[in-house]
């Protein structure tokens, strides 16, 4: 079972990828895995949504 400081930590972990995501995105020699690129930042703002949901009380540092 997971304690709430790991689940804090793998939190931040999750949110720390969506700024590489956005940085991919802006890159313009990506083709059509821009979308795949762009597809996936938007599961990973949905997951961030969901996980806000369940824990108010997190906050991303």
């Amino acid at each position: 079972m997971s304690t709430p400081e790991t689940l804090k930590e793998r939190f931040v972990a999750i949110a720390s990828k969506r700024e590489l995501l956005v940085q991919l995105s802006l890159k313009d020699n990506l083709g059509s895995l821009s979308i795949d690129v762009i597809q996936a930042l938007e599961e990973l703002d949905d997951l961030l949504i969901e996980i806000r949901k369940i824990f108010p009380d997190w906050q991303q540092d």
